[in-house]
Protein backbone atom coordinates (compact mmCIF):
# COMPACT_ATOMS: atom_id res chain seq x y z
CA UNK A 1 0.00 0.00 0.00
CA UNK A 2 1.46 3.24 -1.22
CA UNK A 3 0.68 6.16 1.10
CA UNK A 4 2.77 9.14 3.26
CA UNK A 5 2.40 9.93 6.49
CA UNK A 6 2.73 13.74 7.90
CA UNK A 7 3.12 14.77 11.12
CA UNK A 8 2.70 17.80 13.21
CA UNK A 9 4.00 18.50 16.54
CA UNK A 10 0.64 20.86 18.44
CA UNK A 11 2.25 20.72 22.02
CA UNK A 12 -1.19 19.22 22.95
CA UNK A 13 -2.84 16.08 23.40
CA UNK A 14 -6.16 15.83 20.66
CA UNK A 15 -8.76 13.80 22.33
CA UNK A 16 -10.92 14.32 18.95
CA UNK A 17 -10.47 15.71 15.01
CA UNK A 18 -13.04 16.21 12.55
CA UNK A 19 -12.54 17.05 8.90
CA UNK A 20 -15.08 19.90 8.13
CA UNK A 21 -17.23 18.41 5.33
CA UNK A 22 -17.82 20.07 2.02
CA UNK A 23 -20.11 19.39 -1.04
CA UNK A 24 -17.23 17.95 -2.74
CA UNK A 25 -16.23 15.85 -0.01
CA UNK A 26 -12.69 17.55 -0.48
CA UNK A 27 -12.14 19.78 2.40
CA UNK A 28 -8.56 20.85 3.81
CA UNK A 29 -10.30 22.24 6.88
CA UNK A 30 -10.02 19.97 10.12
CA UNK A 31 -11.31 20.49 13.73
CA UNK A 32 -9.16 19.50 17.16
CA UNK A 33 -10.45 19.49 20.41
CA UNK A 34 -8.08 18.87 23.26
CA UNK A 35 -7.63 17.05 26.39
CA UNK A 36 -6.05 17.75 29.80
CA UNK A 37 -5.04 21.22 29.49
CA UNK A 38 -5.64 24.02 32.65
CA UNK A 39 -7.60 25.65 29.64
CA UNK A 40 -8.60 23.37 26.60
CA UNK A 41 -9.68 24.47 23.20
CA UNK A 42 -11.38 23.79 20.05
CA UNK A 43 -8.77 24.69 17.07
CA UNK A 44 -9.37 25.12 13.50
CA UNK A 45 -6.51 24.53 10.99
CA UNK A 46 -6.21 24.55 7.09
CA UNK A 47 -4.59 21.75 5.83
CA UNK A 48 -3.62 23.23 2.35
CA UNK A 49 -1.09 21.16 0.29
CA UNK A 50 1.40 22.62 -2.00
CA UNK A 51 2.27 20.57 -4.64
CA UNK A 52 5.91 21.72 -5.27
CA UNK A 53 6.88 20.50 -1.34
CA UNK A 54 7.21 17.08 -0.38
CA UNK A 55 5.80 17.86 3.47
CA UNK A 56 2.22 18.65 4.39
CA UNK A 57 1.53 21.08 7.10
CA UNK A 58 -1.20 22.54 8.74
CA UNK A 59 -2.50 26.13 9.79
CA UNK A 60 -3.91 27.44 12.61
CA UNK A 61 -7.04 29.53 11.36
CA UNK A 62 -8.58 30.11 14.69
CA UNK A 63 -8.97 28.94 18.61
CA UNK A 64 -11.80 29.16 20.76
CA UNK A 65 -11.45 28.54 24.63
CA UNK A 66 -13.10 25.27 26.18
CA UNK A 67 -14.14 24.74 29.65
CA UNK A 68 -12.95 20.91 30.44
CA UNK A 69 -11.87 18.11 28.04
CA UNK A 70 -13.43 17.76 24.71
CA UNK A 71 -15.24 14.52 24.86
CA UNK A 72 -16.71 14.29 20.88
CA UNK A 73 -17.05 16.58 18.32
CA UNK A 74 -19.84 16.43 15.70
CA UNK A 75 -20.39 18.27 12.44
CA UNK A 76 -24.14 19.07 11.40
CA UNK A 77 -23.13 20.69 8.40
CA UNK A 78 -19.96 22.91 7.03
CA UNK A 79 -20.96 25.47 9.34
CA UNK A 80 -22.13 23.79 12.72
CA UNK A 81 -20.81 21.37 14.69
CA UNK A 82 -21.50 20.46 18.15
CA UNK A 83 -19.21 19.58 21.00
CA UNK A 84 -19.39 17.99 24.50
CA UNK A 85 -17.23 18.75 27.34
CA UNK A 86 -16.19 16.54 30.65
CA UNK A 87 -17.80 19.74 32.04
CA UNK A 88 -21.24 18.48 31.58
CA UNK A 89 -21.96 20.48 29.18
CA UNK A 90 -22.73 20.52 25.10
CA UNK A 91 -22.27 23.75 22.75
CA UNK A 92 -23.57 23.94 19.46
CA UNK A 93 -20.37 26.22 17.53
CA UNK A 94 -20.14 27.59 14.55
CA UNK A 95 -17.60 28.43 11.95
CA UNK A 96 -17.95 32.10 11.08
CA UNK A 97 -16.28 34.02 8.33
CA UNK A 98 -15.71 37.40 9.91
CA UNK A 99 -14.31 39.46 7.18
CA UNK A 100 -12.23 38.29 3.98
CA UNK A 101 -8.97 36.38 5.39
CA UNK A 102 -10.34 35.49 8.45
CA UNK A 103 -12.30 32.58 9.91
CA UNK A 104 -13.69 32.69 13.63
CA UNK A 105 -15.48 30.09 16.04
CA UNK A 106 -18.44 30.82 18.01
CA UNK A 107 -20.66 29.46 20.41
CA UNK A 108 -24.31 29.79 19.57
CA UNK A 109 -26.22 27.77 22.42
CA UNK A 110 -24.41 26.36 25.29
CA UNK A 111 -26.28 23.44 27.12
CA UNK A 112 -24.67 24.40 30.52
CA UNK A 113 -24.13 20.98 33.01
CA UNK A 114 -26.91 19.01 31.33
CA UNK A 115 -25.40 15.85 33.19
CA UNK A 116 -24.87 16.36 37.25
CA UNK A 117 -24.61 13.72 39.66
CA UNK A 118 -26.84 13.56 41.99
CA UNK A 119 -24.78 15.33 44.67
CA UNK A 120 -24.81 18.19 42.26
CA UNK A 121 -21.63 17.80 41.16
CA UNK A 122 -20.82 18.02 37.43
CA UNK A 123 -20.61 14.58 35.24
CA UNK A 124 -18.58 14.25 32.42
CA UNK A 125 -20.45 13.95 29.08
CA UNK A 126 -18.97 11.09 27.62
CA UNK A 127 -20.59 11.16 23.79
CA UNK A 128 -23.17 12.65 21.71
CA UNK A 129 -24.49 11.79 18.61
CA UNK A 130 -26.48 13.76 16.00
CA UNK A 131 -29.61 13.39 13.41
CA UNK A 132 -30.43 16.22 11.28
CA UNK A 133 -31.34 19.32 13.60
CA UNK A 134 -31.67 16.56 16.48
CA UNK A 135 -28.90 16.11 19.25
CA UNK A 136 -28.54 13.48 21.97
CA UNK A 137 -25.61 13.40 24.78
CA UNK A 138 -25.05 10.77 27.34
CA UNK A 139 -22.86 10.93 30.52
CA UNK A 140 -20.92 9.32 33.37
CA UNK A 141 -24.40 10.16 35.40
CA UNK A 142 -26.33 7.83 33.73
CA UNK A 143 -28.57 10.60 32.37
CA UNK A 144 -30.00 10.78 28.56
CA UNK A 145 -30.41 14.42 27.35
CA UNK A 146 -32.32 15.42 23.89
CA UNK A 147 -31.18 18.55 22.83
CA UNK A 148 -32.17 20.00 19.53
CA UNK A 149 -30.23 23.07 17.33
CA UNK A 150 -33.89 25.52 17.15
CA UNK A 151 -33.94 25.22 21.08
CA UNK A 152 -32.20 26.92 24.04
CA UNK A 153 -33.05 23.83 26.94
CA UNK A 154 -33.26 20.79 26.89
CA UNK A 155 -36.43 19.59 25.60
CA UNK A 156 -36.57 15.92 26.53
CA UNK A 157 -34.33 14.17 29.51
CA UNK A 158 -34.71 10.10 30.09
CA UNK A 159 -33.23 10.36 34.16
CA UNK A 160 -31.67 7.18 35.58
CA UNK A 161 -31.46 5.59 31.69
CA UNK A 162 -28.36 3.48 33.48
CA UNK A 163 -27.38 2.90 36.73
CA UNK A 164 -23.77 3.31 35.60
CA UNK A 165 -22.34 5.62 33.18
CA UNK A 166 -23.22 5.46 29.71
CA UNK A 167 -19.70 5.11 27.05
CA UNK A 168 -21.12 5.65 23.98
CA UNK A 169 -24.18 6.40 21.87
CA UNK A 170 -25.51 6.38 18.17
CA UNK A 171 -29.11 6.88 16.28
CA UNK A 172 -30.45 4.13 14.78
CA UNK A 173 -33.36 5.89 13.07
CA UNK A 174 -34.31 9.79 13.82
CA UNK A 175 -36.35 9.08 17.18
CA UNK A 176 -34.43 5.25 17.36
CA UNK A 177 -30.64 5.61 19.39
CA UNK A 178 -28.06 2.81 20.82
CA UNK A 179 -26.26 3.23 24.03
CA UNK A 180 -23.50 0.93 26.00
CA UNK A 181 -22.61 1.29 29.50
CA UNK A 182 -19.46 0.65 31.49
CA UNK A 183 -20.75 -2.56 32.56
CA UNK A 184 -20.56 -3.80 28.59
CA UNK A 185 -24.38 -3.38 27.94
CA UNK A 186 -26.05 -2.54 24.69
CA UNK A 187 -29.30 -0.65 25.01
CA UNK A 188 -32.05 0.20 22.11
CA UNK A 189 -33.92 3.62 22.97
CA UNK A 190 -37.21 4.86 21.36
CA UNK A 191 -37.51 8.17 21.80
CA UNK A 192 -41.03 8.90 21.26
CA UNK A 193 -42.04 6.14 24.32
CA UNK A 194 -43.15 7.62 27.10
CA UNK A 195 -41.53 4.86 29.37
CA UNK A 196 -38.10 5.42 30.58
CA UNK A 197 -37.17 2.12 30.00
CA UNK A 198 -34.88 0.53 26.58
CA UNK A 199 -36.69 -1.51 24.21
CA UNK A 200 -34.22 -3.96 24.43
CA UNK A 201 -30.93 -5.02 25.99
CA UNK A 202 -27.93 -7.12 25.18
CA UNK A 203 -24.42 -7.43 26.25
CA UNK A 204 -20.89 -8.32 24.99
CA UNK A 205 -20.56 -12.07 25.69
CA UNK A 206 -17.44 -13.52 28.13
CA UNK A 207 -16.52 -11.46 31.00
CA UNK A 208 -17.18 -8.10 32.02
CA UNK A 209 -16.31 -5.69 28.51
CA UNK A 210 -16.92 -2.18 28.48
CA UNK A 211 -17.69 -1.29 24.85
CA UNK A 212 -15.61 2.10 24.01
CA UNK A 213 -16.77 2.71 20.73
CA UNK A 214 -19.52 2.38 18.51
CA UNK A 215 -20.39 2.68 14.48
CA UNK A 216 -23.02 1.33 11.92
CA UNK A 217 -22.06 -0.02 8.89
CA UNK A 218 -23.28 3.27 6.30
CA UNK A 219 -26.01 1.34 3.65
CA UNK A 220 -26.98 -1.52 6.01
CA UNK A 221 -27.87 0.23 9.48
CA UNK A 222 -28.76 -2.46 10.88
CA UNK A 223 -25.46 -3.80 11.03
CA UNK A 224 -23.60 -2.16 14.75
CA UNK A 225 -19.77 -2.96 15.37
CA UNK A 226 -18.19 -2.16 18.78
CA UNK A 227 -14.64 -1.37 19.55
CA UNK A 228 -14.05 -2.70 23.57
CA UNK A 229 -11.26 -2.02 26.17
CA UNK A 230 -9.51 -5.41 25.51
CA UNK A 231 -8.82 -4.39 21.82
CA UNK A 232 -12.00 -6.63 20.32
CA UNK A 233 -14.11 -5.84 17.27
CA UNK A 234 -17.45 -7.58 17.52
CA UNK A 235 -20.41 -7.12 15.26
CA UNK A 236 -24.34 -7.16 15.99
CA UNK A 237 -27.21 -7.62 13.76
CA UNK A 238 -29.82 -5.66 14.98
CA UNK A 239 -32.38 -7.96 13.71
CA UNK A 240 -31.33 -11.06 15.98
CA UNK A 241 -29.79 -8.84 18.77
CA UNK A 242 -29.12 -11.17 21.10
CA UNK A 243 -25.70 -12.53 20.55
CA UNK A 244 -23.07 -11.09 18.66
CA UNK A 245 -22.63 -12.48 14.98
CA UNK A 246 -18.83 -12.76 15.63
CA UNK A 247 -15.76 -11.29 17.58
CA UNK A 248 -12.78 -10.05 16.10
CA UNK A 249 -9.53 -9.58 18.53
CA UNK A 250 -7.37 -6.87 16.91
CA UNK A 251 -5.29 -4.49 19.04
CA UNK A 252 -3.41 -4.48 21.89
CA UNK A 253 -5.23 -2.12 23.72
CA UNK A 254 -8.62 -0.32 24.15
CA UNK A 255 -10.05 0.82 20.57
CA UNK A 256 -10.74 4.35 20.70
CA UNK A 257 -12.58 4.91 17.88
CA UNK A 258 -13.82 3.30 14.54
CA UNK A 259 -15.01 4.68 11.35
CA UNK A 260 -16.40 3.17 7.82
CA UNK A 261 -15.59 5.08 4.84
CA UNK A 262 -19.01 5.94 3.98
CA UNK A 263 -18.50 5.36 -0.06
CA UNK A 264 -16.53 2.25 0.47
CA UNK A 265 -17.70 0.49 3.12
CA UNK A 266 -15.97 -2.58 2.72
CA UNK A 267 -13.11 -0.65 4.73
CA UNK A 268 -12.87 0.10 7.72
CA UNK A 269 -10.52 1.53 10.33
CA UNK A 270 -9.62 1.81 13.69
CA UNK A 271 -7.30 3.41 16.06
CA UNK A 272 -6.26 2.26 19.75
CA UNK A 273 -4.80 3.08 22.71
CA UNK A 274 -1.79 1.18 22.01
CA UNK A 275 -0.65 3.36 19.68
CA UNK A 276 -2.02 1.50 16.48
CA UNK A 277 -4.58 2.62 13.31
CA UNK A 278 -5.62 0.28 10.92
CA UNK A 279 -7.45 -0.12 7.70
CA UNK A 280 -9.03 -3.42 7.65
CA UNK A 281 -10.10 -4.36 3.87
CA UNK A 282 -12.24 -6.63 2.00
CA UNK A 283 -10.15 -8.93 0.17
CA UNK A 284 -10.42 -8.49 -3.68
CA UNK A 285 -11.42 -12.05 -4.56
CA UNK A 286 -14.06 -11.67 -1.52
CA UNK A 287 -15.21 -8.22 -2.98
CA UNK A 288 -15.60 -9.89 -6.47
CA UNK A 289 -17.78 -12.60 -4.68
CA UNK A 290 -19.82 -9.95 -3.44
CA UNK A 291 -20.22 -8.04 -6.73
CA UNK A 292 -21.55 -11.24 -8.28
CA UNK A 293 -24.25 -11.98 -5.16
CA UNK A 294 -22.72 -15.14 -3.69
CA UNK A 295 -21.20 -13.95 -0.75
CA UNK A 296 -23.16 -11.40 2.07
CA UNK A 297 -21.29 -9.05 3.45
CA UNK A 298 -18.38 -10.14 5.24
CA UNK A 299 -18.79 -8.64 8.69
CA UNK A 300 -21.73 -11.16 9.12
CA UNK A 301 -19.87 -13.75 8.59
CA UNK A 302 -20.38 -15.64 12.01
CA UNK A 303 -17.01 -17.46 12.16
CA UNK A 304 -14.15 -16.90 9.27
CA UNK A 305 -14.74 -13.23 9.08
CA UNK A 306 -11.03 -12.83 9.45
CA UNK A 307 -9.90 -14.82 7.01
CA UNK A 308 -12.42 -12.57 4.46
CA UNK A 309 -10.52 -9.54 5.39
CA UNK A 310 -6.88 -7.80 4.75
CA UNK A 311 -4.86 -5.34 7.85
CA UNK A 312 -3.18 -2.79 7.01
CA UNK A 313 -0.83 -0.68 9.38
CA UNK A 314 -1.20 2.83 8.30
CA UNK A 315 2.20 3.62 10.17
CA UNK A 316 4.37 2.81 13.33
CA UNK A 317 3.16 2.01 15.84
CA UNK A 318 3.55 5.19 18.68
CA UNK A 319 4.18 4.89 22.21
CA UNK A 320 1.07 6.89 23.33
CA UNK A 321 -2.64 5.94 22.61
CA UNK A 322 -4.42 7.39 19.64
CA UNK A 323 -7.79 9.13 20.71
CA UNK A 324 -9.36 9.89 17.50
CA UNK A 325 -9.50 9.24 13.51
CA UNK A 326 -11.65 10.98 10.75
CA UNK A 327 -12.04 10.38 6.63
CA UNK A 328 -11.90 12.27 3.90
CA UNK A 329 -11.59 11.10 0.38
CA UNK A 330 -8.06 9.27 0.18
CA UNK A 331 -7.37 10.93 3.72
CA UNK A 332 -7.09 10.29 7.14
CA UNK A 333 -6.68 12.41 9.74
CA UNK A 334 -5.38 11.21 13.71
CA UNK A 335 -5.15 12.58 17.17
CA UNK A 336 -2.78 11.39 19.40
CA UNK A 337 -1.39 11.71 23.40
CA UNK A 338 2.28 12.36 21.63
CA UNK A 339 0.98 16.12 21.27
CA UNK A 340 0.80 15.58 17.21
CA UNK A 341 -1.40 15.27 14.81
CA UNK A 342 -0.87 12.96 11.13
CA UNK A 343 -2.48 13.07 7.89
CA UNK A 344 -2.29 9.92 5.95
CA UNK A 345 -2.18 10.80 2.34
CA UNK A 346 -2.98 8.48 -0.55
CA UNK A 347 -4.66 5.97 1.40
CA UNK A 348 -5.61 2.86 -1.00
CA UNK A 349 -9.89 3.14 -0.96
Amino acid sequence: MSHSVHGTFVSEKINKIRWRPDEFNNSHFFLTGSVDNDCNNIKLWDFHENDEEDDVYPFLISTFPYCGDVTEMKFLNADYFVTSSSSGSAHLMKIVPAYTDNIALKSEITWNKIHQFKNGEASPCTALAVYENDIVTVGEDGCINLLNTKVQKVHGKIDDADSCSIQCVIFLKHNEILTSNLRGQLKIWDLRSSSNNPNSTFMISGDQVTPTCLTYHPTQRHLIITGDDLGALTTWDLRHNTYPVNVLNAHEGAISEIQFEPENPDQLYSCSSSGEIWQWATKSDVRQQLADGTETNVWLAPDNVKNKLEVFTLMPTLGKPINSLDLNRRRVLCGCDNEAIYLINGVNF
